[in-house]
């Protein structure tokens, strides 16, 4: 399982879709190499699921990157707006239409309700569906109480407003540039399948440069080696349970260290 993952570990372009991911999907990519997780996932059928060791409610195939895998969390991420059922309601309000969402649409059942991912213009907005919304019915925005209530918003608010302009057709195609957290993401990834895969801290960092700029300045104690370290132990934290901090907006593993 881990040689599939990190057969292609060379070529940087292999990670350029991890640039777009959001912090759930990017919290997948590193819980899905965690060699544990993947002896978990071989044995799912010999044992109990220990799914909720690692905050999922279902154990999901490592082999698929976030493109293709649906994690179900036991946590909903901050980016996660619930669509409730809304009795009184203002004339031209939306009705519920599940097929005319904008987006490439992606559903999961979790026993109590549908979560959807739409992807749009290189966005992502999460959604729960309850079973009581149903097809035609009025429905509004809702994000979780409590004392967290204003991380959660600003996690969903630019996402809301451009699904809204994309269902109004409005900018659909709009592509946010990636930032320096999503590059710093694609890097400690490529560098983390290097190590995973066997490769030394040297010969990773001849992949990130060039051989002739390591052996210039290569060093037990120089700047390039620290730097490839720093690299290697962020990447061994978020796999080993910092990636649960990624289900949060503006935790510290998200792009700061912690």
């Amino acid at each position: 399982m881990a040689e599939s993952i990190g057969t292609h570990w060379h070529p940087m372009a292999a990670y350029l879709y991890v640039l777009h991911l959001d912090g759930p999907a990017l919290a997948w990519e590193y819980l899905r190499r965690n060699p544990d997780y993947q002896r978990d996932w071989l044995l799912r059928r010999q044992v109990a699921s220990p799914a909720r060791r690692w905050g999922l409610r279902l154990l999901e195939d490592p082999s698929c990157d976030a493109r293709d895998a649906q994690p179900d969390w036991l946590t909903d991420p901050d980016s996660l707006v619930q669509l409730c059922p809304v009795a009184d309601v203002s004339a031209g309000a939306n009705a519920f239409d599940l097929w005319r969402l904008p987006g490439h649409k992606h559903l999961t059942h979790d026993g109590g309700r549908l979560a959807l991912t739409c992807e749009f213009g290189g966005n992502v907005l999460r959604a729960a569906i309850p079973t009581a919304l149903e097809d035609g019915m009025a429905y509004a925005y809702a994000v979780c109480a409590g004392n967290r209530l204003g991380e959660r918003w600003r996690a969903v608010e630019r996402d809301l407003a451009l699904w809204e302009a994309a269902g109004a057709e409005l900018g659909a195609g709009v592509r946010q540039r990636p930032g320096r957290a999503a590059l710093g993401h694609l890097r400690v990834l490529q560098v983390l399948d290097g190590i995973l895969a066997g490769a030394s801290q040297r010969e990773v960092a001849e992949v990130l440069l060039d051989p002739s700029t390591v052996a210039e300045r290569w060093s037990e104690d120089g700047d390039l080696r620290a730097q490839v370290r720093r690299l290697v132990r962020r990447g061994k934290m978020l796999m080993q349970g910092g990636y649960r901090r990624l289900l949060h907006a503006g935790a510290p593993g998200k792009g700061r260290s912690h």
